[in-house]
């Protein structure tokens, strides 16, 4: 993976969640964004201290590096619980999830991040522990198994997923409380930025933090990555100061643009409109020409190239739409996807 694709990729990189972790709020009332989830999350556990009982089970879903791990951690620390962390991908068998569950203590948050990816024994047992806080040990094998119940301590569990449609829904169904986690505005990553600056001790004036927002792809994850590298090349380069300038260059110097494209996304979008004329062109055909995998093309760049409205996936293929043509500085076809759309209406999409 290029260093470019490393530095606008939500997913946390090599030891990055140690530096993550400095940089997380710990409480509630210091999250920045998704003012709405806060605010719901904020009267479940208000009400569940005041009744001195575990609050619902919690599942949050939305992209990565949206702030889900984080809200987690911010759940127990305002119930004043202990936190369990897990992923779907380690419980593979009942076993390992009964292993856990049977070693929590009275109030304790379990947090299972990628959810969506537990194996289907897990997940079967997980029904019955969160509806009832019991687990059927089965002991024995054929015939003569033998099923034994074994009460678990209340609890809450919170869990994370990227892909909330490939949750099936009796699991679905059993959470109390489910908040959608949002892409999030320019302001907001702004207010971000300043408050990663001051843990940082970098000095970050307003308009230094706006060219980085405004290239950090809706993500905090990748806000608070692209200012250390700006800090790297700020502190070798110039006096430190992360003026609009000093940051336009930096990204410039790793390749990412006014817009947050990489040099992925470009090439997607060269290729699509100098070799195939805009489209329509298969998944694998496009891979092929930008030398990728097709999943790869498909699961890290399509996904934000769609919601700026730079390209649209159609029953018969990609298509690049008009705002594509004018990124890359040329002459939409009058025919082009989007093109009878007013400027700007498609940003964001």
């Amino acid at each position: 993976m290029s260093i470019e694709r490393d530095l606008v990729s939500p997913e946390p990189e090599g030891d990055e969640r140690l530096i993550e972790a400095a940089l997380r709020p710990k409480r509630l009332d210091e999250f920045i964004g998704q003012g709405r989830v806060r605010e719901q999350l904020s009267l479940v556990l208000e009400s569940a201290l005041r009744r001195s009982r575990p609050p619902d089970h919690v599942l949050m879903s939305g992209g990565p590096g949206l702030g889900k791990t984080t809200l987690a951690m911010i759940i127990a620390a305002e119930l004043g619980a202990p936190l369990r962390m897990t992923s779907g991908p380690a419980l593979e068998r009942a076993g390992d999830l009964a292993a856990i569950l049977s070693t929590l203590s009275e109030g304790e948050v379990l947090f299972v991040d990628e959810i969506h990816r537990m194996a289907r024994p897990a997940e079967e047992m997980l029904y019955l522990a969160m509806e009832d806080f019991r687990v059927d040990i089965v002991v024995g094998k054929g015939p003569g198994a033998t099923s034994i119940p074994l009460d678990i301590a209340p609890f809450t569990l919170v869990g994370a997923t990227t892909r909330a449609g490939l949750l099936p829904a009796p699991l679905r169904d059993r959470f109390g409380f489910t908040a959608h986690m949002d892409f999030y505005e320019v302001d907001e990553l702004e207010r971000v930025l300043h408050r990663s600056a001051r843990l940082l001790s970098v000095e970050l004036p307003p308009e230094g933090a706006h060219e980085i927002a405004r290239r950090s792809r809706g993500t905090p994850r990748i806000a608070n990555r692209l200012l250390r590298r700006v800090r790297d090349f700020a502190e070798v380069r110039v006096e430190g100061v992360i003026t609009r300038d000093v940051a336009a260059a930096a990204l410039n110097l790793y390749e990412v643009d006014a817009e947050g494209l990489d040099r992925l996304d470009r090439a997607v979008l060269d290729a699509l409109l100098r070799k195939f004329g805009g489209g329509p062109v298969g998944l694998s055909t496009l891979a092929v020409a930008v030398g990728e995998e097709p999943e790869t093309v498909e699961v890290v760049a399509e996904p934000f190239l769609v919601r700026q409205g730079l390209l649209a996936r159609t029953p018969r293929g990609r298509v690049a739409t008009a705002s594509a043509w004018m990124h890359l500085g040329l002459t939409p076809p009058p025919d082009a996807f989007g093109a009878g759309v007013i400027p700007g209406l498609l940003d964001g999409a």
